[in-house]
């Protein structure tokens, strides 16, 4: 504990709950419209937030006490859409989606598999993941222009003088122009206290075939595999397979409560494994433990807090998001082209991932790894 007093910064505090932050203001949104699509009721959906939030705390925190690095769970962002099979049974479905998840933790296969992926893809895939949160600064400039120049000039004069604490104020000169702009929407604030609500699980073969085994290859492909390439980007080697392990045994248990699937961040990841968290990388573990205390609080009053983020413009959410990972991107996008010999495999990788574009149920992150190695191994057969 003591060393944990020690190592405390508030650059690393303030990443973490702007990580958490993000998460909050952005994916769970997907739940909330997914909860009123699937007509869930409100305790039900509190539960839901409750779940996932208190997953991503205790297995974050585990996970980071463990290893001294910062490891930052999340819950599947795409895992988040309700299909037309009852809830009952789509609890069902995440319970086998966890366990074939939590086999191929144990495996090791998947450890295998990071250990060969070359820096290069690492970096590209990490800045291909986050470059849409960069333009979306400019692109919300058109909403409200004055509050997203303020903010970005705000960045760049601290960038300058000092750059550990350019984000938190961003955040401080976003929120005073919001409220002298009168444009905090006050009025759209609720009230409520998350009451966990148990859902007896169903299986069926149609359950597994159309939500489960889907449900695995997004979080390996989509999830898992960004989320190491962030950590192994940033210089830790951290082995996969606890990680992967601890989702999926934390996932499981909080199914029957609403949770649709848990795993490692790589977005909300890259705030707390950059140097906004802290210059020293032994000391950037206290940002994951900081936006892990943040996510258990939200999880008691996830309705509330959601709505208080939902009262600020979106576009104050979209450029304090890009500004916070602007030196994310610049890193990874000099890491990916740093050296030579794999510059073409970190630029392809980078495009393809930044494009955007899903094929065959698989994330633009999947490609963009894919198109990475074909050309990463086409040079290397070619040189040898």
């Amino acid at each position: 504990m003591k060393a944990i007093f020690k190592d405390c910064s508030l650059s690393a505090l303030i990443a973490g709950m702007i990580a958490t932050v993000i998460s909050f203001a952005g994916p769970l949104v997907l739940v909330f419209h997914a909860a009123e699509s699937a007509k869930l009721s409100h305790a039900m959906l509190s539960s839901w937030v409750w779940a996932i939030s208190i997953g991503s705390a205790v297995i974050g925190t585990l996970l980071t006490l463990r290893y001294r690095v910062p490891v930052v769970i999340a819950w599947s962002i795409p895992g988040s859409a309700l299909p037309t099979l009852g809830l009952n049974q789509a609890i069902g479905a995440y319970l086998i989606a966890n366990l074939i998840i939590l086999l191929v933790g144990l495996s090791g296969a998947f450890d295998r598999i990071i250990a060969k992926l070359p820096g290069s893809i690492a970096a590209g895939m990490q800045a291909g993941i986050l470059f849409s949160f960069g333009i979306d600064v400019f692109l919300s400039l058109p909403e409200q222009p004055a509050l997203v120049m303020a903010m970005f000039l705000t960045y760049v004069a601290m960038r300058r003088v000092w750059p550990r604490y350019a984000v938190a104020a961003v955040l401080v000169v976003g929120c005073c122009v919001t409220a002298l702009s009168g444009a905090f929407r006050a009025d759209a604030l609720v009230y409520d206290l998350a009451q966990p609500q148990w859902v007896t699980p169903e299986f069926s073969v149609a359950a597994t075939l159309n939500l489960a085994l889907p449900l695995v290859l997004v979080a390996l492909t989509g999830q898992f595999m960004p989320g190491m390439a962030v950590l192994r980007s940033a210089g830790y080697q951290t082995p996969a397979s606890p990680i992967i392990s601890a989702s999926a045994i934390g996932g499981a248990l909080l199914a029957p409560f609403g949770c649709h699937g848990l795993n490692l961040a790589a977005v909300t990841a890259s705030l707390c494994t950059g140097r906004e968290a802290h210059e020293n990388p032994n000391r950037r573990y206290i940002a994951a433990l900081s936006g892990s205390a943040i996510y258990q609080v939200f999880g008691l009053f996830g309705a509330t807090l959601v709505s208080v983020l939902a009262a600020f413009p979106e576009a104050l959410i979209a450029a304090l998001a890009g500004l916070a990972l602007y030196g994310a991107i610049s890193e990874a996008l000099t890491r990916s082209l740093s050296e030579p010999w794999e510059r073409d495999a970190g630029l392809f990788t980078f495009l393809v991932t930044a494009s955007g574009v899903a094929f065959l149920g698989l994330s633009a992150a999947f490609w963009g790894l894919l198109f990475g190695l074909a050309v990463h191994l086409l040079q290397v057969s070619h040189m040898g």
